[in-house]
């Protein structure tokens, strides 16, 4: 058997993919049947005046069918309904739902309440194979917010990269899984983050891969020590985490970009691209990291962070005010 062991390991590949397969189809026939199904109610309430009472005449009638159907309850009838009239005349949506399964469809156009939040989701959600869990609590905890506003606020610098890091980083980054009591030291948030090293993950993004916590770097006859080295893998770049557990200061700024420099010259390998400083501080004023920003030449971002969920009102009228003074100094 040892003799022809990557033969039988070929043919494990193959039966894995053709299951893939055969899985995927599956689910893209379901939501096609869905889809019709919703179409089909959707018509009959609004040009034949069906209700509710309809509706569950009919769910009864296909539970009393020969076809021994499941999952096709008034409730689920109206959310197929539902379902139509979120993505009727929305052609690229409409295909992005079905790499996705009905569980999660659910999930994101009921709780995504626009055509972008709800496009961010379901790729989301494909690139990351969420489970229903992580894409609830992805959802819950703004996460979709938190990244536009990130992308919004990259520095120059940043967006000249060769990598683009578009829908990577976030401006906030929320750690409601640790439970730290305050007050808590550097040393606790990073001892804790690696603890809850997968919800770590999930919160960054599963493109993430961890090298090392307290990573040690050699510049002359000192050693200095990052906190937190990942490397990304669409990225193709180191990326190094420093943790202050105060808000933002301009002087953060010249660790970080002496890290990136010992990062770059003597850990990088020739093929990948230039490392990403990510700065996690308990707060930020936007006005003194822009202005601390202004003249940094490294690839830098600068973030906070919470140990609670967010209320995701609050970073909607960021991204609102954001996008007004956009808007204004595009006009002047």
């Amino acid at each position: 058997m040892i003799e022809f062991k990557d033969d039988f390991v070929e043919v494990l590949s193959i039966i894995q993919s053709t299951r893939s397969k055969v899985l995927q189809k599956i689910n893209t026939d379901l939501i096609n049947l869905y889809w019709q199904i919703g179409e089909y109610i959707s018509r009959k309430v609004e040009n034949e005046r069906w209700g509710k009472s309809v509706v569950k005449d009919l769910a009864n009638f296909i539970e009393k069918s020969e076809l021994n159907t499941k999952g096709f309850s008034d409730k689920n009838l109206w959310r197929m309904k539902q379902f139509y009239e979120a993505y009727k005349d929305k052609s690229e949506l409409i295909e992005l739902t079905k790499n996705v399964s009905w569980t999660h469809n659910l999930l994101i156009f009921s709780k995504a309440k626009t055509d972008e939040e709800r496009t961010f989701y379901l790729k989301l959600s494909t690139s990351e194979n969420l489970s229903k869990r992580e894409l609830e609590r992805q959802i819950e905890s703004a996460y979709f917010e938190r990244t536009i506003l990130a992308n919004q606020k990259l520095s120059p610098v940043v967006r000249q990269l060769p990598q683009d890091v578009t829908d990577v980083f976030k401006d906030t980054y929320t750690f409601e899984f640790l439970n730290l009591q305050e007050p808590y030291s550097e040393k606790t948030l990073q001892k804790a983050l690696i603890q809850q090293l997968k919800n770590f993950i999930l919160e960054l993004g599963n493109d993430f891969i961890f090298i090392g916590e307290e990573y040690r770097v050699q510049v002359g006859n000192t050693d200095f020590y990052i906190d937190l080295l990942f490397f990304h893998r669409e990225l193709r770049c180191l990326v190094s985490f420093e943790l202050k557990i105060n808000d933002f200061k301009p002087e953060y700024i010249g660790k970080l970009n002496f890290y990136l420099e010992a990062l770059d010259r003597d850990v990088k390998k020739p093929h990948e691209n230039p490392s990403i400083g990510v700065l996690l501080c308990k707060s930020k004023d936007d006005e003194i990291v822009e202005y601390a920003m202004s003249r940094n030449i490294s690839p830098t971002l600068v973030s906070d962070y919470t140990t609670k969920l967010i209320d995701k009102n609050i970073l909607k009228q960021k991204l609102n005010q954001l996008f007004k003074q956009t808007s204004i100094e595009g006009n002047l």
